[in-house]
């Protein structure tokens, strides 16, 4: 029965992580956000993000959208600095129409640097994107 479940692919729907400047506390910060690249909103859009090598396993964070309309992004959540050194994954799930979606994006250890950077698609800013 599970061989018969069809899992469509994934296309046009990015996590990035973008270095901000923190106008209040004058620094700058690594965030985490989701990007719908797609002609189509996104719906229940829920998102399990988490941390981990070989001996450490951060806690997993959740968070849920309610829709993230097309062509549009949104923040997902801010990255500590000690979180950098971990892999980081970004499992999502969502509905477009009446069809469910998933995917896990992982930025690998230490791939989240300055030398990384590009330019992320539409928030014109740079980052970087997993795709």
């Amino acid at each position: 029965m599970k061989k018969d479940i069809e899992v469509p692919e994934v296309k046009d729907v990015h996590v990035a992580v973008v270095q901000e400047k923190h106008l209040e506390y004058k620094t700058l910060d690594w965030n985490a956000y989701i990007i719908n690249n797609s002609d189509k909103d996104l719906d229940t859009v829920l998102i399990v993000s988490q941390g981990y090598n070989d001996k450490k396993l951060t806690p997993p964070m959740r968070h849920t959208l309610a829709k993230l309309p097309a062509r549009s992004y949104a923040k997902i959540e801010f990255l500590q600095e000690k979180v950098l050194e971990l892999n980081n994954t970004f499992k999502i799930t969502f509905f477009e129409g009446n069809q469910m979606f998933d995917k896990t994006y992982l930025f690998r250890k230490n791939t989240i640097n300055e030398n990384a950077l590009q330019t992320v698609p539409l928030m014109q800013l740079k980052g970087i994107l997993v795709k």
